[in-house]
């Protein structure tokens, strides 16, 4: 695996690693497909329900006839109502839903956030089946979702080695060429995946670029709190392609920034290091000092003779 992996490893195996990697994409997009389907199955109808509810009842409450009192259709309902189609992934403007987030391009994204584990917590699935089907969806596609970035990691990696090689054997500098080349790697990435996309975010969503920014990393970190979430603004017309190159955003954006983690951490773990060696250094230091000094002593005892003898035949001389 370590040959398949090297830059360094013959054609075939790098082209067996690709055709790899291309067949786990392959499994990793047909099993958000497979859950996108099943979500959008157990949930679509049930969202639907209750937007149809909510719209006669909101109809009626603003005066339109109704077969029960008018009690009954209190107005302090409601907000608990409102609250609960925001949960179900329902929103309503003039009577109608204007976003179907449990259709099939909601219920994508919602397979991607919860597979990578970001999960922004403004959409969760509200039948007793769908929960346990979510259950058994991230115990199995957390650990693809794993995979599939460690590969994504494996091969970037592999980019940032070809390019150190090449630099190295051009410039005759491995450590200017090793740098160059992380550099050239960070700045790479978080022009794609931090400094660009908020640009798209600014223009679809309506938010500030610094808004936009803390989206971003708040979301390739998987740490979603949910406070911003694309898609939610029912006064926007969003194209079917967005949520869909923002899932594949997050995916080799997450890859990306596990590789700097990664990065980071090894720098972090490297004056460790450092001073272990620097101790044994010391301790091979002093060692050879100690001898090294009892050579010179035996030469100190040893140079008097050869340089008087020496003094002594050009004095004769």
């Amino acid at each position: 695996m370590c040959e398949l992996l090297s830059p360094e490893g013959p054609c075939w195996a790098r082209g067996f690693l690709f055709l790899a990697t291309g067949l786990l994409l392959l499994s990793y997009l047909a099993y958000l497909v497979l859950g996108t389907g099943v979500f959008w199955a157990l949930e679509g109808s049930v969202g639907v329900g209750v937007a149809r509810d909510m719209g006669v009842r909101m109809s009626w409450g603003a005066g339109a006839q109704s077969p029960l009192p008018r009690s009954f259709w209190s107005l302090h309902h409601l907000p608990q109502d409102i609250i609960q189609a925001y949960k179900d992934g329902t929103y309503l403007l003039d009577n109608t839903t204007s976003m179907g987030r449990w259709e099939f391009v909601g219920s994508f994204f919602f397979s991607v956030s919860t597979i990578t584990t970001i999960g922004y917590g403004n959409l969760s699935p509200e039948t007793m089946a769908a929960r346990l089907f979510c259950i058994l969806f991230a115990l199995i596609g957390i650990p693809l979702n794993l995979v599939v970035l460690n590969r994504l990691g494996h091969l970037m990696q592999r980019g940032v080695h070809r390019c150190v090689q090449q630099l190295g054997g051009s410039w005759q500098d491995p450590a200017r060429a090793r740098w160059l080349a992380g550099s050239a790697a960070l700045l790479s990435g978080l022009l794609l995946f931090l400094l660009l996309p908020p640009l798209l975010f600014s223009h679809m969503e309506g938010w500030s670029y610094v808004e936009s920014f803390y989206f971003a990393f708040i979301t390739l970190s998987t740490v979603g709190f949910g406070d911003y979430v694309i898609g939610m603004d029912p006064s926007r017309k969003y194209p079917l392609w967005y949520k869909n190159i923002v899932s594949l955003w997050i995916l080799f954006g997450m890859a990306w920034l596990a590789l700097i983690i990664k990065m980071i951490l090894s720098l972090l773990e490297m004056p460790g290091d450092m001073c272990t060696c620097s101790l044994h250094c010391s301790k091979g230091d002093i060692q050879g000092r100690s001898w090294s000094q009892g050579q010179e002593g035996e030469h100190r005892v040893q140079s008097p003779g050869v340089t008087s003898g020496t003094f002594h035949s050009g004095y004769a001389i």
